[in-house]
């Protein structure tokens, strides 16, 4: 997959360069494909620290996308930060995990625990899905509600993707397909972590137990929606050509950043991060991700980054330019 329009990154204040270019007309022939960079932070919209953190890793970084949760306690920030920032794509973060409902309590009671809210994450999701004890037409409706609510506060959504990576269950990822359809949003996040991408990511060669659990999870993950991408390409929906950042979440350094970019392959990529700040009302929520926040907003703004990216050729863009129709 290629991006619809040719266009060159401009690192720092202000993140990605959206400046059209026309055709190539010098006739030579080109002989490689671009490396193309998709930067997504997920969890816009979850607390005031996590937007500003964004936003810093937007303006000053490499950060060419976020997702935004509809149903955050800091949505209405969310909302304000992205429309301050024109060039970041913002996709619809679909969450069943945490908070409260979207949709009216009573409309999805399948997806929640006893204080009205959700609960639980993928492994949970999966053993009641195998249950039967979750409805598919109560995520599609929750899900609906969530898109909604981001389209009515005035943004376009550039792409689907899942907090925790639940658009990929069973079941799930044919919600998320036969909804971006519904609201004409041309892409989904398809989560599955290149093996190379993610020994790259590793920096130093030594894993550690978070990210051999997590590289399970992201082995698990890509085995459970093994047909994703295609069953997106049947959709006409575009996809990244590679995905990676599960295994290192939490733990992403920046000699992993630049092995990344240099093993980065032809097409394009997409680079899961989580930048924030971890205010207090991020330290009152169960994430474990709290200080490694601050620690990727410092790797996304570093200077040797940008310039790694700038040297390599790689193109920064976000969900917005890529395409379904050409290699």
């Amino acid at each position: 997959m290629i991006a619809r329009s040719c266009q060159s990154p401009r690192l720092g204040n202000g993140g990605v360069g959206r400046r059209q270019v026309g055709p190539r007309r010098s006739g030579k022939k080109i002989r490689q494909k671009m490396r193309n960079l998709i930067v997504n932070a997920d969890d816009l919209g979850w607390t005031p620290g996590v937007n500003r953190g964004i936003a810093e890793a937007h303006r000053n970084g490499i950060v060419t996308s976020a997702s935004l949760l509809a149903n955050g306690s800091a949505f209405e920030d969310g909302v304000r930060t992205a429309q301050e920032l024109p060039r970041l794509g913002v996709g619809v973060h679909l969450n069943l995990s945490d908070g409260k409902p979207v949709a009216a309590a009573a409309e999805v009671p399948t997806l929640l625990n006893n204080a009205g809210e959700f609960s639980g994450g993928p492994e949970a999701l999966l053993f009641r899905l195998t249950a039967k004890s979750l409805e598919l037409n109560h995520v599609e409706l929750e899900w609906s509600a969530q898109i909604e609510k981001v389209r009515h506060a005035g943004i376009r959504p550039s792409h689907l993707d899942g907090h925790k990576h639940i658009q990929m269950l069973p079941g799930l990822s044919a919600i998320a397909l036969r909804l971006a359809k519904k609201f004409a949003i041309d892409a989904v996040r398809v989560s599955h972590e290149e093996s190379t991408l993610r020994a790259a990511l590793t920096g130093d060669g030594a894993s550690t137990s978070t990210t051999i659990k997590q590289g399970v999870q992201a082995r698990g993950l890509k085995f459970l929606a093994r047909d994703a991408r295609e069953m997106a390409e049947r959709s006409g929906i575009s996809t990244a050509d590679f995905f990676c950042g599960i295994a290192q979440t939490g733990v992403l350094t920046k000699k992993g950043v630049l092995q990344l970019l240099e093993s980065l392959p032809e097409g394009t990529t997409e680079l899961m991060c989580h930048p924030g700040y971890a205010d207090e009302q991020l330290r009152d929520t169960a994430t474990r991700l709290q200080k490694s926040r601050q620690t990727e907003l410092a790797i996304l703004t570093d200077k040797d980054i940008r310039k790694s990216i700038a040297a390599l050729g790689i193109r920064l863009i976000n969900y917005e330019q890529i395409g379904t129709s050409g290699t």
